[in-house]
Formats: C-alpha cells, structure tokens, sequence
C-alpha cells in the first residue's frame, strides 16, 4: 500500500466496530484516530441488556468502562488514538439519537485531526451503524479535503446480499461508491491480536462466530454530486 505511514480517521459506531472492519488498516497506517460514537452511559446505569448479560457485564456502566479498557488494549497495540464521544449505544432504550447532533460532534473532533481520509461505516443492517454512516456524510459535506471512504461492517457484510442492498440503496441517494485501491496488504496478524483485547464481545459471539472479522478488509470511495439528497 501507498504511503502507509498517512493517518487515517475510522469511525466507529460501537465499542470494537473500528478495529473489527479497520484493524489491518489501522496496523498499516501508525498514529491514526479512532472516534467511536456510542460510548456514553444511560439511565439508569444500573440497567443491564440481554447483550451486557451475554458478555459478562454486571449493568451499563460496567459495559461501558469494561469495553473503554478493551477498546484502549486493542488501540495501543496498532499505535492509534481513541475519541470516545458520550452517545447512547440505541441497545439502552434511551431517547433517539440524531444524525445532526452526531455529525456537529464529529465534525470539530475532525477538523482537530486535519484533512485525512475518513473511513465510516457503510452502514449496514445496524440502526445505529446506519445512523452513524448518515451523521459522517453530513459532517464532511462541510469538510472539504476530507477524503470519504466506507468501510464494510464486519459480521453484517457476511449476511446474505446485505452489501448488494447497500451500494443500491446508496445509488438510489445520489451516492456513487467505487472500489478503492487502498487495500489492507499486511497487518493481518496484529489485528488479529488486536481483536481479541475485545474479549467480552467476543464471548458473547461464541466460537466461530466473530470469523468475518478476519477476512480481507475493503473499502468503498463515495462520491456525492452537487445537489443530492444525501447530506
């Protein structure tokens, strides 16, 4: 890969999204940032999910700074920074979250880090994941130099026609993705050390069941015309 000493910017909507879709990425370009947006603790923090449960975690607050830990193991080990920003993971029943409101926060953590390629989820079957995709697209509508780039959610992209449905649905919002020629080459086996910092989720997924994040990584170049719906 070009310049694999750039930083790079992954967005990530969850706890594990980032590295889990961009770790190789991540291993290959030192010294990049990854901004995760559902990291905040609902009320009451006391609650506890069936997913929590899953995982080990006594209540949401546990959840929360249990998964922080991980998330800083697994970031230190490929050399990049975490921004963890207080929005509420939708699994907590909290009021809805709105793009705009995401996308003002995401918007002065970027103009922080300078023009750099950003990479979003492509926002798949995952409402927040989708919610996500939608606030980045209108936060860099007014961050010109900023390079748009979708990742492929980990596990989601696995289903079944799942990013067929995407890239159509992005179509059909005025958005033209193209395979990029940044492609993860190498880093493959610091990214599966890195996954596994990530041990509660992984619990929760049981064996085999987390596999696709080990497959090759890929990315998508969106293109937005003058005019389109999609911001």
């Amino acid at each position: 890969m070009a310049q694999q000493q750039e930083r790079i910017a992954v967005i990530s909507p969850h706890l594990d999204d980032g590295v889990f879709s961009c770790g190789q990425l991540l291993a290959l370009h030192p010294g990049s940032t990854v901004i995760t947006v559902f990291t905040g603790v609902p009320k009451p923090a006391s609650m506890r999910t069936e997913w929590d449960k899953r995982c080990g975690f006594a209540s949401a607050e546990d959840a929360m700074a249990q998964r922080r830990q991980e998330d800083r193991r697994a970031l230190t080990m490929l050399r990049a920074q975490p921004v963890w920003m207080d929005f509420i993971d939708s699994q907590y029943g909290d009021e809805p979250v709105c793009a705009n409101d995401i996308a003002v926060s995401l918007r002065l953590v970027l103009r922080g880090l300078g023009p750099v390629p950003v990479l979003l989820p492509m926002g798949m079957f995952h409402g927040d994941h989708l919610l996500v995709h939608r606030a980045c697209m209108k936060a860099l509508a007014a961050l010109p130099g900023y390079t748009p780039l979708a990742y492929e959610d980990a596990l989601y992209r696995a289903k079944t026609g799942l990013l067929q449905q995407r890239l159509m649905a992005l179509a059909q919002e005025g958005i033209t993705a193209t395979p990029d020629p940044r492609q993860a080459q190498g880093g493959a086996t610091l990214k599966a050390e890195a996954v596994l910092a990530y041990a509660s989720q992984l619990q929760a997924f049981g064996p085999g069941g987390y596999v696709d994040v080990l497959r090759p990584e890929r990315l998508w170049r969106l293109d937005i015309p003058a005019g389109s719906s999609a911001t």
